[in-house]
């Protein structure tokens, strides 16, 4: 069109405003589902550490037994996990923990199909809460009688048993110290969830 002298040229608009498409920048929303779901995966993964820390710490104080080569007409020198409540106390409560986070997988992954979901989230929370607690005093307790195998006692006249079983006392060990891995575990799950909990 002229006019004056002057011609304008009218530029038709882009296809991308006609359509109102939005710019290729993720929404505060999508964003915030990203976040949900990666805090999933993680609490999915470190459940998997936890299983194999608790099943560890279950199995080898569950197979910690020794006897000595001699023995006497009367006697025979053994010892075995279940000749102390605390160890088989410990066998027990660790068992529990990890047959809970194995069932608790399938929740996990809800939390991960489902990112903006409060309730799987708030059970698992409480669940690693009381889990947490039982593993926890399971490995004080048993902690507690590691140190008299290793140390002994000399004021309640208590002898360490541990340079005449050494495999013993080195199996129930490695035990002990399993469980302190599944609680440092179970205290970063209880972290996730949380967080995860907060966000909503």
């Amino acid at each position: 069109m002229k006019s004056g002298g002057h011609s304008s040229i009218d530029v038709p608009e882009s296809s991308a405003v006609e359509k109102g498409e939005a710019p290729l920048i993720g929404s505060p929303k999508e964003k915030k589902s990203g976040f949900k779901k990666g805090m999933g995966i993680l609490d999915f993964l470190l459940r998997l550490g936890a299983i194999i820390a608790a099943l560890a710490a279950a199995a080898t104080m569950g197979t910690s037994d020794e006897t000595l080569p001699f023995f006497t007409q009367f006697f025979q020198f053994q010892a075995s996990y279940d000749d102390l409540p605390t160890f088989t106390f410990f066998v027990i409560a660790m068992a529990l923990v990890a047959g809970y986070l194995v069932l608790s997988l399938p929740f996990s992954i809800v939390t991960i199909v489902r990112p903006h979901a409060v309730a799987p989230r708030l059970l698992l929370f409480i669940l690693d809460i009381v889990a947490l607690t039982l593993t926890t005093a399971a490995g004080a307790a048993a902690a507690a009688i590691v140190y008299l195998a290793h140390n002994g006692n000399p004021n309640a006249n208590w002898l360490a048993i541990c340079q005449q079983f050494g495999d013993f006392c080195q199996k129930v060990s490695g035990a002990v110290v399993a469980s302190f891995v599944a609680a440092v575990v179970l205290m970063l799950l209880i972290l996730v969830s949380g967080f995860a909990l907060k966000k909503h």
